[in-house]
């Protein structure tokens, strides 16, 4: 008995078609996060170029104006008549500035006391981890709140104090990575020809953990200007006439019947940057683990 086959079939079963899926599930294309980034770009960078560039100028006359309604001021004024798109860049700046030095002090002191206690292992290596448990009992808020009752709230107070606090993630995978290096061959011959402990882990085991630390850094510079926003949301960070997109929120939410826009555009504005930067992080993630895995199924 003879069966008949369509040749339309035969592709199906002589091979297995390809998957359409052209990236992992979940993930969003970097194009999206690109362009979000450069919305922010353009408002820190080019606006303060601008000739109607004054964030702190006031005209009572003309205060909160809507947005896209006059020319020389195109998103509109506040309160106290200061130009919203100018108070928009500067905020910018400043919440990227403070992330920036943030996650700076965190890279510094979280890759140096992980790769400390995945190379030296021991005493080193269980105090380390002690600390990093304390350290993550502690609730950032609420010590930043006392802080600020002692001395006060302010920029610098706010930046020590996350500084110190968001170590704890770049320590944990700097010692993963360098437990698992400091056994290999391009480690142990260092030392076997006289090398000391610090230069072959400065030489040899740095450049291999920089990678991740990288990623880890353009995922928790978005994080810290969440909780940037919201420390200066509660007036516990950039204390005025200094702008900031946490504090424009608090004092627009005072007129939010009269004018919206004074909240709706700095939440934006965060909105922006912070999705841009999970977007490219999530990506940076997604590439930096597929090559592992295709290792894996080798």
């Amino acid at each position: 008995m003879t069966v008949a086959v369509s040749r339309f079939a035969l592709p199906a079963l002589g091979r297995r078609r390809r998957p359409r899926t052209l990236r992992p599930s979940g993930t969003v294309p970097m194009y999206i996060g690109i362009g979000l980034l450069s919305s922010i770009v353009l408002l820190i960078v080019v606006v303060p170029f601008l000739p109607l560039y004054d964030p702190f100028g006031q005209d009572l006359v003309d205060a909160m104006m809507p947005p896209f309604v006059a020319a020389e001021h195109p998103l509109g004024t506040d309160s106290l008549g200061r130009d919203v798109l100018s108070r928009l860049s500067l905020a910018g700046l400043v919440s990227v500035g403070i992330a920036a030095t943030v996650v700076a002090i965190n890279f510094v002191i979280g890759v140096t006391l992980g790769l400390i206690a995945g190379y030296r292992g021991g005493l080193l290596d269980s105090g380390i981890g002690a600390l990093s448990d304390v350290q993550l009992a502690m609730p950032v808020v609420i010590l930043l709140i006392a802080l600020s009752a002692v001395f006060g709230p302010s920029t610098q107070l706010m930046v020590i104090t996350l500084g110190l606090t968001y170590w704890v993630g770049y320590a944990r995978v700097a010692r993963a990575l360098a437990m698992g290096l400091r056994d290999r061959d391009f480690v142990v011959s260092p030392l076997t020809q006289g090398g000391s402990h610090g230069r072959t882990v400065f030489t040899h085991v740095l450049p291999q953990v920089l990678p991740q630390m990288a990623v880890i850094a353009s995922f928790d510079i978005a994080v810290i200007v969440g909780i940037e926003s919201s420390l200066d949301y509660l007036g516990l960070g950039v204390q005025p006439p200094v702008p900031s997109w946490g504090a424009m929120i608090t004092e627009g939410q005072k007129y939010l019947q009269i004018n919206p826009w004074l909240v709706i555009l700095p939440g934006i504005a965060l909105f922006l940057l912070v999705a841009g930067m999970q977007f490219l992080s999530q990506r940076f993630t997604t590439e930096s683990v597929a090559p592992a895995r295709k290792g894996a199924r080798r």
